[in-house]
């Protein structure tokens, strides 16, 4: 600024003293100073004016616009265009040319190649040949909007309209964006205008045709994208609506099934307090309890699986190809729920009652504890079984209901009946007084079953309704066989079904005190007789009491 008030001062005195001089004529030294002096001022404004123009271009690469980037891919596209036109007229003529030189023939190989070469670019630049904003103008694809049919449909349709407004809004940006770029580049034109007014070499011409030809671009691809951003909103808000009537159908939807399934809960959760309260026997009351539970859950399944499945034939489908899916895919849960069935409507096994089951070549006995849709859960008891075979109890042990199809499943409690024939084994020697013996395991076991018995018996009398019963004798049975050791004596006897060790400890110790107590009777064991013999001296082979 300094240079330039210099100037102008220096302009100013000059004329002052063409002034002064009058009618005197002014000398070329002074009109060529005066020329200098504009030339400078010139010089000064233009510089001042490129600074400017480099302020501006060093914001728009600050900004690393996408649509810079887009445009200068563009302007590439063009020029690789034009070289290979060059290239492509220059073949042609060396190739109509028939006496080549051997530089013309090199340049020619040279020309072919790098033909090849932009020939592959301009394919991929060939989208930005002709339009270069065409990525950039386009919005986001909608797609097909879903219906919004069930609750996990409406966290659909809430992130949908999130990403729709996401990708407008980004639309958007790149609309500002570009109203940013355009009005420095309207700087730029006006700076270079100003340049070319006081320019008179006409330096920046064609750098200012560029930069018109550049804001054309820009200006058009602006007016496309505010009409297109103006559907696109209006689009969208008709989509967002449809999508908010959808979620707020099914939340009132919702709304109402939670309120039947509530009434539902209700209605059967007061049917157990009733069977609670009218029900006293645990094992009645424990299978009626399931059976409610399971007919609630399953009536809300129903509930749920019929207000959300339009199309009934379409569940039908459904079903068909599932049930045979199920059927090989799922064969065990598939047959363990069929056992479910059997067991509880048939009646067969009861919570409560004491089971024995074979499972891969162990035997286990112990009360059923529940019974649910895949399995039964048994605690295992101290049994004959466990102190003979296992040498274990208390373990929890999971039956597989289809094990009613496949395995041996023992009832020791079914229905009413909750005893069992249990016996003891007891061996007396040949010479016994076996008449006697029988005599007295006959009396002791009848006094020790008594009560046994005569619960089997009632017990019996109840089950005829519903059985077959040929034989049903329910006194202590002896019997006598004869064995290697002797003669054993078999004693049979009613006990109760969760204790039976307990009575037949007490049995055997009194059998066996009974037998002790006798002269004639003696109990035999496994014996065994050792004879010892002492062996006779006898003389070594070939002894001789001769003198060599």
């Amino acid at each position: 600024m300094k240079k330039i008030f210099f100037y102008m001062l220096l302009a100013s005195s000059l004329l002052y003293s063409e002034s002064v001089r009058g009618a005197a004529k002014v000398t070329e030294q002074e009109l060529e100073q005066i020329r200098i002096a504009e030339e400078n001022i010139i010089k000064e404004k233009i510089s001042q004016y490129v600074i400017e123009l480099r302020d501006i271009e060093e914001k728009i690469a600050k900004k690393d616009s996408v649509w810079m980037r887009s445009y200068a891919s563009y302007l590439t596209s063009l020029e690789v265009r034009d070289s290979l036109d060059k290239i492509v007229e220059r073949i042609n003529y060396l190739q109509k040319k028939r006496d080549k030189t051997l530089s013309e023939t090199d340049e020619l190989n040279a020309l072919v190649a790098r033909e090849k070469i932009l020939t592959s670019q301009i394919e991929k630049l060939k989208k930005k040949d002709s339009s270069p904003f065409s990525i950039l103008l386009t919005p986001p694809n909608i797609d097909e909007i879903p219906s919004i049919t069930n609750p996990i449909d409406v966290f659909i349709g809430i992130s949908l309209i999130k990403t729709l407004d996401k990708g407008f809004s980004d639309y958007v940006l790149k609309k500002d964006e570009l109203n940013q770029l355009i009005a420095l580049l309207r700087t730029e034109i006006h700076i270079y205008t100003q340049i070319e007014a006081i320019d008179t070499e006409h330096k920046y011409k064609e750098q200012l045709e560029l930069k018109i030809k550049q804001l054309e671009r820009f200006e058009s691809a602006l007016d496309t994208m505010r009409v297109t951003a103006d559907v696109y909103k209006k689009r969208l808000e008709i989509i967002e609506t449809n999508i908010n009537k959808e979620i707020e159908s099914q939340i009132v939807k919702f709304v109402k099934i939670g309120v039947i399934i509530l009434v539902v809960f209700i209605i059967f959760f007061l049917l157990k307090l009733f069977v609670k309260k009218y029900i006293k026997d645990n094992e009645r009351f424990y299978m009626a309890n399931k059976i409610i539970t399971f007919i609630n859950f399953t009536l809300i399944i129903l509930i749920l699986f019929f207000s959300y499945i339009e199309n009934v034939s379409y569940l039908v489908t459904i079903l068909g190809f599932a049930s045979a899916g199920i059927a090989i895919a799922m064969k065990d849960w598939f047959m363990s729920i069929l056992g479910w069935l059997v067991i509880v409507f048939g009646g067969s096994i009861h919570v409560g009652d004491r089971i024995r089951v074979d499972m891969d070549g162990t035997t286990f006995v112990g009360d059923v504890m529940d019974i649910s849709l895949l399995r039964m859960t048994l605690l295992e008891d101290v049994t004959l079984t466990t102190v003979l075979q296992n040498r274990r109890a208390g373990r929890i042990i999971f039956i597989p209901n289809n094990y009613v199809f496949t395995r041996m499943i023992a009832n020791y409690t079914h229905s009413s009946l909750k005893t069992v024939w249990d016996g003891i084994d007891i061996t007396i020697t040949y010479d016994s007084n076996h008449k006697k013996a029988i005599h007295l395991a006959k009396e002791i076991t009848k006094k020790f079953s008594k009560g046994y018995t005569d619960i089997t018996r009632k017990q019996l009398n109840k089950l005829r309704s519903d059985y077959s019963l040929k034989n049903s004798n329910v006194e202590p049975r002896i019997f006598s066989f004869i064995a290697p050791n002797g003669i054993n004596i078999s004693a049979w006897y009613l006990t109760n079904a969760y204790a039976t060790l307990t009575l037949r400890s007490s049995i055997s110790t009194e059998i066996v005190d009974a037998f002790l107590a006798e002269d004639d009777i003696t109990i035999a064991y496994p014996t065994q007789m050792l004879h010892l013999e002492q062996s006779a001296k006898k003389a070594p082979p070939f002894a001789t009491d001769e003198a060599v």
